[in-house]
């Protein structure tokens, strides 16, 4: 199963409250609440009761706070930067300050932006500098100055999981606090939307101004909806420039007269709110109550997963006493009340060298587990944590390094980080399963025998039982949630090998951009003299993407690679395309071309075979759809019931088959390469990132030794091809010199290498078979040390003629050396993999 450790992300909702939603729906009539007909009186006075419960859920009532339903706690922040009385700079009164804690999400951060054009200025204020705070008390006479300032700080960091004191609250409001010397009023944004999801706040004792919050951090579902809470002491002093629908009480559309609506939440609420979105929100709640008794127990539960999780991480050892994992955090997870159920860590090899975080997400990704890497939209924690200075900050733009990317590592230094999150749904058996996985690809059978060691070897649980995805009983009683330590010798899980090995990953590093050249434009290619000559031996098309491999003895070149390459792709009920990833039995479909009768026929075992006709006629009635192919736009159009049905019954779920439109000019799958002609543009097929992928026989020997080891069975070449999926397989004589090429030339063709292959956990999956197995990315991994490259990618001029080149098993290919043996490819934020 999967073990979902992204609760920090997202919280998943169980299926009672969907049933409940839409039994809601389909019992009721809920219409424009600005009307006031039946159905709409019914959703105005449904709204309001949702009001009430938020209210109630954070121990407050209508008297002290008002609920504005926003699209998130993005939208509630911008909201609170826009409205704030600020007093600009250059006025006889003393100006505003806008302070905020550096481990803030980015959407606080945001906020200065916002003040900076109102001419307010903004003050970073760090962790450290709060405790000292105190000092920075104002004279007397100071102390009755009224100019309004704010600060913001998160009640739980969403990238540590530490929890801020909520006393900071009462301390600043009062003076006992200063965030920076200067006189005035201060008030307190308390970014909840992290604390909320695992942790129950009472803002009867805790009264922060303004308090933003995201719904789908708690419930998971709706996703879109957010609310501020905004105190009604300060609610009337905020202003407002825009009005939209609904928050006039009057207004003239001649003259500049406005006068807004009385209700706060009415004034600042612009146009119809996400109505059925917040009557999903009462279902949210009771469906919390009843199946976890209340956000106190959720706090014991989740804080439990995280405390066993942290204690037999931090005990983890390499054999020469190294440890396994560096911990970001700012407590030891001694209790609840300081810390959240957030783990953020790196992996570190015997030399305490860090392993790139998109390298571990992708191993993650074999053993289903599903965690969060990078820096969690929040750089100033992630510069705190990790040592990252501003400057390295921005020289790693300058390298190409962007938020989201999968850039983990330059110059040897982390970049970003892997986290883990626990939430009312998680369960003990999520938190074993995820450090079978560090151990597991830590220590598993690899070429150097490795004990294992460790102080804490075995913690156990009575009473948290496995993961049942409608039934979390288990919250009711917080006392039992916590599970009980046993210190068992070298017994962490059974079965579990006496002896270990070790696997050597490596950071991914910067990823293919497709058709940016992998060398400089200056170097002077070498040719590659004497030696064995090199031939084609295998070609194979892939008609539609991630579907079985079509192997042919000679096929015609096109304009996007091989002809009818990738040219179809299966998709989901929304249009997503369907990959191996998520769907292993692609593979078993199998495609093939006939050329003479001008058709595509496609079989599977237990089906009758169906053809499609080659020619491209979408018909009038054909709608040309956008799709995304990794990063890049596609044109596209369906290709009939016929052949949906046939793919829906094979594979057992709801899917379409997809072509890609020729029309060029609304196709936006192209890119430009270097070297070929003078802004020539390639076109791209259904491909991940090029026209081409080649692998050479001895590359693939050399690791079938290492898999066989690994395995203890024999396994052979023929086995191994089909799995990396590549167009063109040829019979180099050394082991992955094909990295050292620049371009290679087959007969009239001239193909240039535009990178190496970045291998996913496709790989893992039998092509004849459909089953996985997880050894083949992690022997890749270790034979490549640390690396998961294998083949390179190829791109060739676009044809002049309208004569049709022809690739043939048997034909010499002549390669040419590049000046830098090591490929560097151009950062990229997406996973590259062949489909």
């Amino acid at each position: 199963g999967i073990a979902y450790l992204d609760h920090a992300g997202s919280a998943l909702f169980p299926e009672s409250l969907l049933k409940a939603f839409t039994d809601d729906l389909r019992d009721n009539v809920y219409g424009n609440p600005h009307s006031q007909n039946i159905s709409s009186r019914l959703t105005h006075d449904t709204v309001e009761h949702v009001r009430y419960r938020i209210l109630q859920h954070f121990h407050t009532s209508a008297e002290d706070y008002t609920v504005i339903f926003t699209s998130g706690c993005t939208a509630a922040l911008k909201l609170v930067a826009e409205a704030f009385p600020w007093i600009p700079e250059g006025t006889k009164q003393p100006s505003s300050r806008f302070c905020y804690l550096t481990d803030s999400h980015t959407s606080v951060v945001g906020m200065r932006g916002i003040t900076a054009s109102m001419n307010v200025l903004s003050v970073p204020v760090k962790p450290k500098e709060m405790l000292l705070s105190a000092k920075n008390t104002l004279p007397p006479e100071e102390q009755n100055c009224t100019t309004p300032h704010l600060f913001s700080y998160p009640a739980q960091s969403n990238f540590s999981g530490t929890k801020y004191p909520l006393s900071w609250i009462h301390d600043i409001k009062s003076g006992k606090l200063c965030p920076t010397e200067i006189p005035g009023k201060w008030f307190v944004l308390l970014d909840a939307a992290s604390y909320v999801s695992t942790s129950p706040l009472d803002l009867g004792v805790h009264q922060a101004d303004f308090i933003p919050i995201s719904f789908y951090k708690i419930f998971g579902f709706p996703t879109g909806l957010g609310a501020l809470l905004v105190s009604n002491r300060i609610a009337p002093f905020l202003r407002k420039s825009y009005f939209g629908g609904g928050t006039a009480a009057a207004y003239l559309a001649g003259e500049d007269f406005y006068f807004p609506q009385k209700s706060i939440a009415e004034r600042f609420e612009d146009g119809t709110v996400s109505f059925l979105d917040i009557i999903a929100l009462k279902h949210g709640f009771d469906v919390l109550e009843r199946l976890t008794g209340g956000m106190e127990n959720i706090k014991q539960h989740t804080f439990a997963l995280a405390h066993y999780t942290y204690t037999v991480l931090s005990t983890l050892k390499h054999a020469n006493g190294a440890p396994v994992v560096r911990i970001y955090s700012d407590t030891d997870f001694s209790s609840p009340d300081v810390q959240g159920p957030i783990i953020n860590f790196n992996i570190l090899d015997e030399n305490g060298e860090v392993i790139g975080f998109s390298q571990v997400d992708k191993m993650a990704s074999l053993y289903n587990i599903h965690l969060r890497t990078g820096c969690f939209c929040n750089t100033g924690a992630c510069q705190m944590h990790l040592g990252i200075s501003n400057e390295d900050i921005r020289r790693n733009l300058q390298a190409g390094h962007i938020c989201g990317d999968n850039v983990d590592v330059i110059d040897g230094r982390p970049t970003g980080s892997v986290r883990i999150s626990f939430g009312y749904m998680s369960t003990f058996e999520d938190a074993q399963s995820f450090l079978k996985f560090i151990i597991a690809t830590r220590f598993s059978k690899s070429d150097t025998t490795v004990p294992f060691q460790s102080s804490v070897t075995k913690l156990t649980t009575e009473s948290v039982k496995p993961p049942v995805r409608d039934d979390y009983s288990s919250c009711n009683n917080a006392n039992k949630l916590a599970p009980r330590m046993h210190v068992l010798d070298r017994d962490l899980w059974d079965n579990s090998p006496a002896t270990v090995k070790t696997v050597k990953w490596q950071p991914q590093g910067t990823e293919t951009e497709s058709i940016r050249a992998a060398v400089s434009e200056t170097a002077v290619p070498t040719c590659r003299r004497g030696g064995k000559p090199i031939t084609v031996t295998n070609i194979y098309l892939y008609p539609i993407k991630s579907c079985s491999a079509f192997e042919v003895a000679e096929w015609p070149v096109g304009n996007q690679g091989l002809l009818y390459d990738r040219n179809w792709m299966v998709v989901n009920q929304n249009g997503v395309c369907i990959t191996q990833k998520q769907e292993p039995r692609l593979c078993l479909i199998n495609p093939s071309i006939d050329l003479k009768q001008n058709i595509m026929i496609v079989q599977a075992e237990g089906m009758d075979p169906i053809s499609i006709s080659l020619e491209e006629n979408p018909g009038k009635e054909a709608v040309i759809c956008e799709n995304k192919v990794c990063s890049h736009r596609v044109k596209t159009y369906d290709c009939g019931e016929r052949i949906a049905g046939w793919l829906s019954t094979f594979l057992g779920r709801s899917c379409r088959l997809i072509r890609q439109s020729s029309d060029i000019k609304n196709n936006k799958h192209q890119k430009n390469a270097k070297d070929l002609a003078p802004a020539t543009s390639i076109s791209l097929s259904l491909v991940n990132e090029a026209q081409y992928l080649l692998i050479n026989v001895a590359s693939i020997s050399h690791l079938k030794d290492h898999i066989s080891a690994r395995l203890e069975e024999p396994l052979e070449i023929q086995e191994l091809i089909p799995r990396f999926r590549a167009n063109l397989v040829i019979s180099a004589p050394e082991s992955f010199e094909e990295e050292e090429w620049a371009e290679i030339s087959v007969g009239s063709l001239r193909f240039q290498v535009v990178g190496p292959c970045s291998r996913c956990q496709i790989i893992c999956i039998d092509q004849q078979s459909g089953e996985r197995n997880k050894e083949f990315l992690q022997s890749l991994s270790a034979a490549r040390g640390r690396k998961t490259n294998f083949g390179i990618y190829l791109m060739n001029q676009p044809l002049c003629s309208s004569s049709l080149d022809i690739l043939s098993v048997g034909s010499e290919v002549l390669p040419v050396l590049k000046e830098n043996p090591e490929i560097q490819p151009p950062p990229s934020s997406e996973e590259k993999c062949s489909g």
